[in-house]
């Protein structure tokens, strides 16, 4: 099975990134089955103003190639989510 790339889009000092981010990595921790398919990669779209203009309001976001999950989002739609 191959690694999804999750691309986890976030700024410094975003509280709600914060926290959607200690939840991945407690749902990493805790399910070593999603774990090892995914490989997570932080992405500071303050760095982009193409990302900026296009995540700026609305981060936290992951995004994969097969979509988008955008905040908020529950533990269980998370992990669904990461699973499919």
């Amino acid at each position: 099975m191959s690694l999804k790339n999750i691309e986890f889009m976030t700024t410094l000092g975003c509280h709600l990134c914060e926290q959607a981010w200690a939840m991945l990595e407690y749902l990493l921790k805790t399910n070593p089955d999603i774990a090892d398919q995914v490989s997570l990669i932080k992405v500071e779209i303050s760095e982009d103003d193409t990302l900026l203009e296009k995540y700026g309001i609305r981060i936290p976001v992951l995004v994969s190639e097969k979509g988008e999950l955008g905040w908020p989002f529950e533990f269980e739609e998370l992990e669904e989510w990461l699973a499919n």
